[in-house]
C-alpha cells in the first residue's frame, strides 16, 4: 500500500467529526469489565457485547472506525456475518490491536515495555487479509519518584517506531499510542513536561525509522493531573496545556490526533475534547477521540448481559458517541438526547 492510500485511510479515520470506538480490550480486561455488571466472561458473552455495540443504529454517523482484539476480529454476528463485514456495511473501518501488552522493563523497576514485535510482519499480513485497515500499539509511561527514566521512554519510542514501520510496509495505518498514565498524585505541570518529552522521543524514532507521518494517527493522553493529585485543574487548563504540548511536539503532517480517555469519566473526556475544539480551532491536525470506557460504560451498565436491554444499551452508547462527535467541532452540550 502506498502513502496516498495510507493517508486516505488516516484521513477517513478523523473525517466528518467522527472518532474511534476502542473495543480492543484483552480477554483479561474485558472479563473485569463484564464482572462489574455480573456477567461471566465467555467467548459468547464477549461476542454478544461487542455485537450490541457494532449493531447500534447509525453508529457510522459518529464512529469512523473500531479497534478490535484478535478474537473479535475473527468473530461473527448471530446471523453469521463477520464483524469486519458488518462494520464496513455501516461505514466503520475495522482496525486491530497488534501489541502483546506491557511487561516489566528489565533493568528499570516499576516501568514497562510493550511487547509484540516478534512475528509482527506475518500477523499484519494476516490481519490485512481478514479485513483490518489500521492497527494500534500502546506504550505505557508511568510518572513516579524518579520515573519515567530516559531508558523507559526511549525503549518504548523505539518499539512504537518499529511497529509503525512494519504496519505501513504491510498495509495498515498505525495508531501510535504513547500513554502517560493518570495513576499517581503528580501535578498537571509534571504531566505536561513528561508528555512533551515522550512525544518528542516518539517522533524522533518515527523519523529515524522512516515512518511517514501522513500515514499515521496519534493517540496520546491529554495533559491532566494525576488522579490522586490534591490540586484541581479546570477544563480550560487541561485544554490549553494539551494544545500547547501538541504544538511543540507533533508535526503538522500528522492527519489527526485521537485522544485516549485514560480513566477519565465519560463526561469529562467529552468536555476536555470539546474545550480544545472551542478554544483552539484551526490546528494543523484534526482533534478527535479514540475512547473505550468513555464510550462504553453507560452502555455496559444498561445491558447487564440481558438481551431485553439491548436497545437501551445501544441508545446509551450512541448518546456518548454523538456527544463526542459534537465535541470534535466544539458543539457538545452534554445534555443531548
Amino acid at each position: 500500500m502506498n502513502l496516498d492510500q495510507l493517508n486516505g485511510i488516516a484521513e477517513a479515520m478523523v473525517a466528518d467529526n467522527k472518532g474511534l470506538l476502542a473495543a480492543d480490550e484483552s480477554t483479561a480486561t474485558i472479563a473485569k469489565r463484564l464482572a462489574t455488571v455480573n456477567v461471566e466472561s465467555t467467548e459468547e458473552s464477549r461476542r454478544n457485547y461487542r455485537e450490541l455495540l457494532f449493531c447500534s443504529k447509525d453508529i457510522g454517523k459518529y464512529i469512523s472506525g473500531t479497534i478490535l482484539f484478535d478474537e473479535t476480529l475473527r468473530q461473527k454476528t448471530r446471523d453469521n456475518i463477520p464483524f469486519t463485514e458488518l462494520l464496513r456495511s455501516k461505514g466503520v473501518i475495522p482496525g486491530i490491536k497488534v501489541d502483546k501488552g506491557a511487561k516489566p522493563l528489565s533493568g528499570s523497576e516499576g516501568e514497562s515495555i510493550t511487547e509484540g514485535l516478534d512475528g509482527l510482519p506475518a500477523r499484519v499480513n494476516e490481519y490485512v487479509a481478514l479485513g483490518a485497515q489500521f492497527a494500534k500499539w500502546r506504550a505505557v509511561i508511568r510518572i513516579g519518584e524518579g520515573l519515567p527514566t530516559k531508558f523507559c521512554v526511549d525503549s518504548n519510542a523505539h518499539a512504537l517506531a518499529s511497529y509503525a514501520k512494519i504496519c505501513q510496509e504491510g498495509g495498515l495505518v498505525p495508531i501510535v499510542e504513547p500513554e502517560v498514565l493518570m495513576d499517581g498524585d503528580h501535578s498537571i505541570e509534571l504531566c505536561q513536561e513528561v508528555t512533551e518529552n515522550v512525544l518528542r522521543a516518539t517522533f524522533y524514532e518515527l523519523y529515524n525509522y522512516g515512518v511517514e507521518c501522513e500515514g499515521i494517527v496519534l493517540k496520546p493522553n491529554m495533559v491532566i493531573s494525576g488522579q490522586d493529585c490534591l490540586e484541581s485543574t479546570d477544563i480550560e487548563e487541561v485544554a490549553s496545556r494539551t494544545i500547547a504540548t501538541l504544538r511543540r511536539s507533533v508535526p503538522a503532517a500528522v492527519p489527526g490526533i485521537m485522544f485516549l480517555s485514560g480513566g477519565q469519566s465519560e463526561e469529562l473526556a467529552t468536555e476536555h475534547l470539546n474545550a480544545m475544539n472551542v478554544n483552539f480551532p484551526g490546528q494543523p491536525w484534526k482533534l478527535s477521540f479514540s475512547y473505550g470506557r468513555a464510550l462504553q460504560q453507560s452502555a455496559l451498565s444498561a445491558w447487564r448481559g440481558d438481551d431485553k436491554n439491548i436497545l437501551v444499551a445501544q441508545g446509551a452508547f450512541l448518546k456518548r458517541a454523538r456527544e463526542n462527535s459534537l465535541a470534535c467541532c466544539g458543539k457538545s452540550t452534554l445534555n443531548g438526547n
